[in-house]
């Protein structure tokens, strides 16, 4: 059954096929849209979307094109529900992919939403509400995030910042030592705590 819930200024739709909105994660697109103020021109890009809320918000006001990518079809129906509903849908596109599969080569995103799974898959069962694909993150609850990064790697602008929600500081610890970072092109320059998670500002180095 599909429910509605106020996310910020929108009126989001979902049903229990995709994780529940939660209010805190209003913070990324707060900080996405504050970035778009100096980003260089051009779309954002939001990855593990789901119903499209915090991606949509983030440019809401601020005339921008969102590219959404989820490989949930179900959750990429309602993010274009979403776009329709919150007249959004002329700036937004919604892609049913896998991450690994969802851009073209030269595709450029100056500012990145990245909203992965994050909990460690022995400890999704005390999430019982949520949908599995929606939280399991593998054993380190990173793996999804490490595909995001990988995209961030190959299609974040010159000049361009990425905001990505994980679970703890220490799981952004531990992306640290990825080749993106250690090899020096992609830096983690700002990390801030919510109330159910991290958010982790990567800039292009």
């Amino acid at each position: 059954m599909t429910e509605h819930m106020a996310f910020g200024s929108l009126t989001i739709a979902f049903d229990d096929r995709v994780l529940r909105p939660r209010a805190w994660t209003a913070a990324q697109s707060e900080w996405a849209a504050d970035l778009m103020a100096t980003a260089p021109g051009g779309p954002v890009l939001e990855l593990c979307a789901g119903a499209g809320h915090i991606g949509l918000l983030a440019v809401a006001t601020t005339g921008r094109r969102l590219v959404c990518v989820d490989a949930n079809g179900v959750a990429c129906d309602y993010a274009r529900a979403n776009a329709v509903a919150n007249g959004l849908a002329d700036r937004v596109e919604v892609r049913e992919s896998r991450l690994q599969e969802a851009l073209t080569d030269g595709e450029m995103f100056p500012v990145v939403i990245a909203d992965p799974p994050w909990v460690p898959r022995e400890q999704t069962g005390r999430y019982p509400a949520d949908p599995l694909t929606a939280i399991d993150g593998g054993d380190d609850g990173l793996d999804v995030a490490r595909a995001c990064l990988a995209v961030v790697d190959d299609h974040l602008a010159p000049g361009g910042s990425a905001i990505l929600q994980v679970g703890t500081r220490a799981q952004t610890d531990a992306l640290r030592s990825e080749p993106c970072f250690t090899e020096g092109r992609l830096a983690v320059v700002e990390v801030r705590q919510q109330v159910r998670g991290v958010l982790a500002r990567i800039d292009r180095a």
